[in-house]
């Protein structure tokens, strides 16, 4: 992997990790369109990593506030940030396991890269009209501090297609779950990005072994990190006024292009 690929890539990272456009989308698009030969998964995790760091400092208050209420809550005290801790942590479990097994089941379907390009297409697209349908419909009745044990499962559980699936986006179905189950939109968005910390940081945590810590590494992870944290901001504060709809058309516009390079490349 050259300098410039770990850059562009720490990029793209950066800034659909949070979006709802997917990651995972765009880092097996870039290589294929621009034939940089297949990147490595310790690449991809790696970059996944950069995205982590930023989830971890951007809500550092945040994450500081969790961990003190979960200390709380194993006194036997009232906490809410305890109680969304532990919901954060169990819910990454089944959303794992079910992740894992979705992925090997993917893998033996998508066996050409013709196969995987119009899956990713069609899972842009679909995932775009839904999220934009849910969005627009759904009323904002749940904050994040009130959400049951239920809303949080069913966001968290929904995690599992896009680990699986490339194009679904982790960020694109919990936040759409959460619009669904009547979160506002920057509930629903804060709630997904604290939600990937635990998923993201176990899957690191499996193939740190694999990570080659060369100058590639650091500056794909380094731009990821940056890029993300930006792209946090600009969402949450988008968030307030904005809706999802340019998100979802970016999504049906672009599975669109694909299957037209997949036709006629």
């Amino acid at each position: 992997m050259s300098i410039i690929q770990s850059i562009i890539l720490g990029i793209v990272q950066g800034l659909t990790e949070f979006l709802p456009v997917s990651s995972s989308a765009h880092l097996n698009l870039f290589p294929w369109f621009f034939n940089w030969g297949e990147m490595p998964e310790s690449f991809d995790i790696a970059l996944h990593f950069g995205t982590l760091l930023a989830i971890l400092l951007y809500f550092f208050k945040d994450w500081i506030a969790l961990l003190k209420g979960s200390y709380k809550k194993l006194k036997g005290e009232q906490s809410k940030e305890g109680t969304l801790f532990f919901r954060l942590v169990i819910v990454t479990i089944p959303a794992g396991i079910l992740g894992i097994v979705l992925e090997k089941l993917s893998d033996k379907l998508l066996t050409t890269t013709s196969s995987q390009m119009i899956s990713i297409a069609l899972a842009l697209i679909i995932m775009g009209i839904i999220l934009y349908l849910v969005d627009k419909n759904s009323k904002e009745t749940v904050s994040l501090d009130k959400m049951n044990f239920k809303t949080s499962f069913l966001i968290g559980i929904s995690q599992a297609l896009a680990a699986a699936f490339p194009g679904v986006s982790r960020s694109g179905i919990t936040i759409t779950v959460a619009r669904k189950l009547g979160l506002d939109r920057e509930s629903a968005a804060r709630y997904s990005f604290l939600l990937s910390a635990p998923m993201v940081a176990a899957a690191v945590l499996v193939s740190i072994k694999d990570f080659v810590f060369d100058l590639s590494f650091v500056i794909g992870v380094l731009s990821s990190f940056i890029t993300g944290i930006l792209v946090i901001k600009f969402l949450l504060d988008y968030l307030k006024k904005g809706s999802f709809k340019v998100f979802a058309i970016y999504r049906v516009i672009l599975g669109l292009i694909i299957i037209g390079i997949v036709l006629f490349r």
